[in-house]
């Protein structure tokens, strides 16, 4: 018997979609979706029946047989048509997506463990009860014929209530959920939840296990017979369920739900497959849907609003505009306002919290010489270093790149070095200065162990922290009974990126760090936003917390310049070592793609981060009213020499 199997290896770099399947044969029958090892060149390496076939008719090549079988359970059949779509969505060769569906180290024996115990089916059948808007909105998505749906829900409105309930109702049928979530280490709110709801039954997976317990996980996954509750980032989508009932993602607006390396692609759109595929519900939840969703969910009448706080308690917070070219309001200090140094004071005395909203790390992005105009950039990126001030070193936010802090200028030897800018570590030392007597903790990319997480919300929630500091980690789904007071040092930071989709992320991260206050804990709550454009629309939207209207306003932008959700996009650069070939090599590619219908082509044109540790990178960015012209643009040159291409992307930068 015959079979087309996928590798997980890369035989052809040429080769993509279903041309990337191999011809073997096996005396035995085998069922798509099988996991086997197969020889490949002078290697034995896992692959996946994809399905049986017929011997070719004229056989230039010998067909080489299976070596074995492993004795696992087939991938479920939803997964292995969610490859198939991947490669020919995405116009990727499989082999890379086959990696996706099967754990590291999958024909390692692991050392034994004590033994899991017995899955306890046995649940709180009881949840929260649903309040009135919550059982409205629950009707709408029970109703929707769509399987992909929009749950639009305010922050503090008890999405989570919802997901519980929709989870409850597959359980009893026997089936089983995914849950995804951006950041597992700031989910431990929600996995505790559902873990008193399905003792033993809900299953946690992310990047920090280690490679065996991965494994362990993966196999208890496709042997289960009894229904589960995954609750992972974008990898648990890739789960082995067999009995697969309900995909919901939670925070679907998060970014973190686009894979940005080989194989690139959208855990929304996929999900939205597998649920096409399987006929069960996917549900996007979020306070701040991406533009592209919400136009969808309209066109396919797949909207569930849900606009009413679960707590009676919930306050709309008193909100504060401050202008940060006013230096009358920074008198004080020049980092923060003298209206949120005073209530910052106010939130210490009635032992309440305070939410210091900064997106940078460091303590000084920009280390330079006043006197000849010498700037410390990365040898590896040339992109300038940021001063960690507690380290007291240079680091690159993008390759890691260290280096000491020079003491005179390395080109004109002057002394006169400073640091302009600052990062959340030089506001941990200013609000220090300004406080002596606080307990401050910061939260950012530098200091997010397992172990640092689950001791500061445990610090947060006892009360034990008066000052916290952070970057967008702070945004996703935290819910602090104790935070009276936020504040956000420059509300404007990332609004004049030059990138299609650069306005709506600054409402997305505004909204939600607004959303951290007002939830029900507390009779008062307050936000200080801090801004160089205090007239700008996407300020006031966020603090309106007016979603309709940013709606609006960004989508006659897409509209007018021709982008998502009217406009398909890919982006194709091509890196070289020096400027020059790149330039020669971008040319080259875009005289190919000039006389193809219906693709309109930008100019070449450098990347944002122009130069990185490979080399000059330059771009052309194709646009379609058609996803089809452009997967067929690529096709016509995709062997062309070092080019590569990013279908879909979420940003241009």
């Amino acid at each position: 018997m015959y079979y087309q199997v996928i590798p997980t290896k890369i035989f052809r770099q040429d080769l993509h979609a279903l041309e990337s399947l191999l011809t073997y044969s096996f005396p035995e029958k085998l069922k798509p979706g099988q996991i086997v090892l197969i020889p490949l060149g002078k290697s034995i390496i896992p692959g996946i029946i994809h399905h049986s076939t017929t011997p070719p008719q004229e056989q230039s090549f010998q067909i080489k047989t299976i070596n074995s079988v492993l004795p696992l359970p087939p991938i479920p059949t939803h997964l292995l048509r969610a490859a198939t779509w991947l490669s020919e969505y995405y116009f990727t060769p499989l082999p890379l997506i086959a990696n996706l569906l099967l754990p590291k180290g999958i024909t390692r024996e692991r050392r034994k463990k004590a033994p899991i115990s017995p899955l306890d089916v046995d649940t709180h059948s009881t949840i929260i009860p649903l309040n009135s808007s919550q059982q409205a909105a629950l009707t709408v998505l029970e109703n929707i014929k769509s399987h992909t749906k929009l749950l639009h829900g305010i922050t503090g409105s008890g999405k989570t209530n919802l997901y519980l309930t929709l989870v409850m109702k597959e359980f009893q049928k026997q089936r089983s959920s995914i849950i995804l979530v951006p950041e597992i280490s700031l989910t431990s709110q929600l996995v505790q939840q559902f873990q008193f709801y399905f003792p033993n039954s809900v299953i946690t997976i992310h990047s920090k296990q280690t490679e065996a317990t991965r494994h362990q996980i993966w196999q208890r996954i496709i042997k289960s017979t009894a229904p589960l509750i995954i609750i992972g980032p974008r990898s648990a989508l890739f789960s082995p369920l067999n009995n697969l009932g309900l995909i919901i993602i939670d925070e679907a607006h998060d970014p973190a739900y686009y894979q940005d390396n080989p194989p690139r692609y959208s855990t929304l759109r996929l999900a939205s497959f597998i649920a096409n595929t399987k006929n069960i519900d996917c549900v996007y939840g979020t306070a701040t849907p991406l533009i592209e969703d919400f136009y969808l969910a309209q066109k396919n009448h797949a909207y569930v609003p849900l606009s009413q706080k679960a707590k009676e308690t919930a306050i709309t917070p008193d909100l504060h505009l401050i202008d940060l070219r006013d230096s009358v309001s920074f008198s004080k200090n020049r980092y923060f306002s003298d209206p949120l140094i005073k209530k910052i004071t106010q939130n210490l005395d009635q032992h309440q919290q305070t939410l210091i909203f900064h997106n940078r790390r460091g303590s000084a992005p920009l280390t330079i010489c006043d006197q000849c105009g010498w700037q410390a950039l990365c040898p590896n990126c040339l992109l300038p270093l940021t001063l960690h001030s507690d380290k007291f070193k240079l680091i690159c936010h993008t390759c890691g790149h260290e280096e000491i802090v020079p003491k005179v200028c390395p080109v004109c030897q002057h002394s006169s070095i400073i640091h302009k800018g600052f990062g959340t570590k030089l506001l941990e030392s200013e609000l220090k200065k300004l406080f002596k007597t606080a307990h401050i903790a910061r939260f950012d990319a530098d200091n997010t162990t397992d172990s640092s997480l689950n001791h500061l919300y445990a610090d947060l929630k006892s009360g034990a922290i008066d000052i916290l500091i952070g970057t967008q980690l702070l945004t996703k789904g935290l819910d602090l009974p104790k935070l009276a007071t936020v504040g956000i040092v420059q509300a404007d930071g990332g609004l004049s990126l030059p990138d299609y989709s650069s306005e709506e992320r600054s409402f997305h991260l505004l909204t939600q760090v607004i959303g951290r206050v007002g939830r029900g804990h507390l009779s008062e709550a307050s936000v200080f936003i801090q801004t160089f454009q205090p007239d700008h629309p996407i300020i006031h939207f966020a603090m309106q917390n007016d979603y309709a209207g940013a709606y609006q306003y960004l989508i006659q932008k897409r509209q007018q310049a021709h982008f998502p959700p009217y406009y398909y996009l890919a982006k194709l650069y091509i890196t070289q070592k020096t400027e020059q070939t790149a330039i020669r090599k971008i040319r080259k590619l875009y005289s190919l793609l000039r006389p193809l219908k219906g693709v309109y082509l930008s100019a070449p044109t450098p990347a944002f981060h122009e130069f990185s540790p490979s080399g000059y990178t330059w771009q052309i960015v194709l646009k379609s009213l058609s996803r089809q012209n452009i997967l067929s643009a690529i096709k016509a040159v995709h062997t062309f020499p070092n080019m590569k291409y990013i279908i879909d992307p979420p940003s241009l930068l």
